[in-house]
């Protein structure tokens, strides 16, 4: 009979929330107070959110472990917590996953005045379906329209409607801002920081009583489980490994169990711990352990390292299915292969660009290593491949990493992925959450009727802000949120969550406005903006290069229109009486990567380099798309 044994020494702990409710911040704060920083030492805030893009844009990607001493106050032993930092957003749901498979328990953080929202419900489900123990915990106590007691009440709502049972809903609840390092157990006032405690020893206690120590056989043979990898120059492939039980051993032979059942044996060359934000090498991982292991190439996610005499795999990790797919191919357009889009840009030649099929294809190998939740498949072309993922965020940042790194890429309009069920098509369906001013109640219910959206519920908070939940096909948020933040003033806070499937809702008519697609190439003059400026909204500034069927703005009337942006002034040598008057050009509307992938139709691609971000027409001749428009209309 197997003796089950106890590490008191270690927690393993996920802190998971919706986007923005200060995840990254509260972990910076019980590093600095576990004393993983040197007094001396200048720490950036937010340290977790190691890469340029998630600093950028404010949001975790990537889950990431780091890991604490606690020293308790009563002076016992030291306490390893080694702390997953996982990504708020549905997007990254298989971070999500992968983040949940290595701890025992969860700290879920809802914000004091926002309440639970769409990801916070996506991700607390699946802590509840992997049976994990909940400490909650209210952040931002100190902000001015905190409402603590509705929140919590919220929460349990939130636990009941995930069907959570007695043992799961009976959980210890903190009260924290982790901007200044503070937490209680004890609420405070609304709008207040809590008052009987300086720092987070409640909430570390709170972890140490709520969330168990790993347990394990004590003679049981090895069982390490695969849930992340990295890279290093020097070691090469490093695989992330949450120890089950038994020991793992720097120099140590183990049987590696692949995805496909085969096994083999290797050896471990590297073994590696982390520390605070570092990682650095070790002798031995026992159970409950989260540690690095170099030393095996082809190493994959979900894989196990087990005892060469006694093999037994652990089971592979699963996420969702992807419900966004778009094309990503090389580059076609004239401007290929050159610098930043101006005057003299044909002479611009740039070196190192990527922009052959071969290095496309390697990099989007590359990241299905490390990214479970991404799946590419080849299309008629050879140039193109097929890349699906959960959202259309998750696939707007792999394209941005790419373009950093110096590709050249079209990218295709985003589509849904439909499955046949019962002879029947069917869609992903995604559940809206939307906080509006009432002033925009109408607007905002108008473009979610449009959009083929029915309400769910709807509850006003008292404010003047009214909360609505909407049921609406995936394909008809693609494109929504320029127009949602237009239409709310830029007020409305809009978040989704992926739903399951329901059956084909039929036609989507989201873009009313054509395109002015440019009829010749050459760069652009301020005489012909000002020209074709009432036509429409322009994209593109004076100087720019554009090319024929490049789309440099939207039109104000529903069908495309081929204009000449390029035209120049006519010179005569007799005084014009409008030769003094000052043509005013009206700032053009620049887009980013992710409003560019909305605005596309599906006639129409994105270009994709370093530089720029260009709209075009798929088939760039104006003739040939004539024809193919005439042949669509009369079959």
């Amino acid at each position: 009979m197997a003796v089950t044994a106890t590490r008191h020494d270690i927690r393993n702990v996920a802190i998971v929330a919706h986007v923005d409710h200060g995840k990254t911040t509260l972990v910076d704060a019980m590093l600095k107070q576990a004393g993983a920083f040197a007094a001396h030492q200048q720490v950036d805030d937010r340290v977790m959110d190691s890469n340029d893009l998630e600093r950028e844009k404010g949001i975790t990607i990537l889950a990431k472990n780091t890991a604490v001493k606690y020293h308790p106050k009563d002076g016992g032993e030291p306490i390893t917590i080694n702390i997953i930092d996982t990504p708020g957003h549905a997007d990254f749901g298989g971070e999500v996953e992968r983040g949940l498979s290595m701890v025992d328990g969860v700290v879920l953080l809802v914000d004091a005045s926002e309440g639970p929202l769409p990801q916070t419900r996506f991700v607390l489900r699946k802590a509840l379906s992997a049976r994990l123990p909940v400490i909650l915990c209210i952040n931002k106590t100190d902000r001015p329209d905190s409402r603590i007691d509705e929140v919590v009440n919220e929460t349990y709502d939130l636990f009941l409607d995930l069907d959570a049972d007695e043992e799961q809903i009976e959980f210890p609840i903190v009260y924290a801002c982790a901007r200044d390092g503070i937490a209680s157990l004890t609420k405070p006032d609304n709008g207040t920081v809590p008052a009987d405690s300086d720092s987070l020893e409640p909430f570390f206690s709170a972890i140490l009583d709520t969330i168990p120590a790993p347990s394990y056989e004590e003679d049981g043979p090895l069982q390490a489980h695969v849930t992340n990898l990295d890279a290093d120059n020097f070691l090469g492939r490093i695989a992330l490994l949450r120890v089950e039980q038994g020991e793992l051993r720097k120099g140590q032979t183990v049987a590696w169990i692949k995805r496909d059942g085969s096994v083999s044996n290797v050896r471990i060359s590297e073994l590696m711990m982390t520390e605070a934000l570092t990682r650095k090498p070790a002798e031995v991982a026992g159970p409950g352990d989260i540690c690095a292991v170099a030393g095996i190439p082809d190493i994959m996610i979900g894989e196990t390292l087990a005892d060469p005499e006694n093999p037994v795999a652990l089971p592979l990790i699963t996420v969702d299915e992807p419900a966004i797919s778009m094309t990503i191919g090389t580059n076609t357009s004239p401007l290929v292969g050159r610098g930043a889009t101006g005057k003299g840009a044909s002479t611009s030649v740039v070196k190192d660009r990527k922009v052959t099929a071969r290095l496309v294809k390697d990099r989007l190998e590359r990241e299905l290593v490390g990214n479970v939740s991404l799946r590419v498949l080849p299309t008629e072309r050879p140039d193109a491949w097929e890349v699906q993922g959960r959202g259309e965020l998750a696939l707007a940042i792999l394209v941005e990493t790419m373009r950093r790194e110096g590709f050249e890429l079209t990218i295709g309009k985003p589509q849904v992925v439909t499955r046949d069920v019962d002879g029947k098509v069917h869609e992903p369906i995604e559940r809206i959450t939307i906080d509006v001013p009432e002033e925009h109640m109408g607007a905002v219910t108008q473009l979610m009727g449009t959009r083929k959206g029915r309400m769910d519920n709807m509850s006003n908070h008292g404010s003047g802000w009214v909360r609505m939940e909407f049921i609406v096909p995936s394909r008809g948020l693609i494109g929504f949120r320029t127009e949602f933040l237009t239409n709310t003033r830029g007020t409305g806070i809009a978040h989704s969550i992926h739903e399951g499937h329901e059956p084909w809702f039929g036609e989507l008519k989201t873009r009313n406005n054509g395109s002015l697609v440019a009829d010749r190439s050459g760069a652009v003059t301020a005489f012909a903006m000002t020209n074709l400026q009432e036509r429409g909204v322009l994209f593109i500034e004076p100087g720019t290069e554009v090319y024929e069927g490049m789309i440099v703005g939207e039109n104000s009337r529903a069908d495309d229109m081929d204009v000449n942006i390029t035209k120049e002034k006519k010179l005569t040598n007799m005084r014009s009486s409008t030769a003094d008057v000052s043509e005013s050009i009206i700032p053009p509307r620049k887009l980013s990567l992710e409003q560019s992938l909305e605005f596309c139709r599906d006639d129409e691609c994105v270009e994709v380099t370093p530089e720029a971000v260009r709209i075009r027409k798929v088939n760039l001749d104006a003739r040939e798309r004539a024809r193919a428009a005439s042949r669509a209309k009369h079959g």
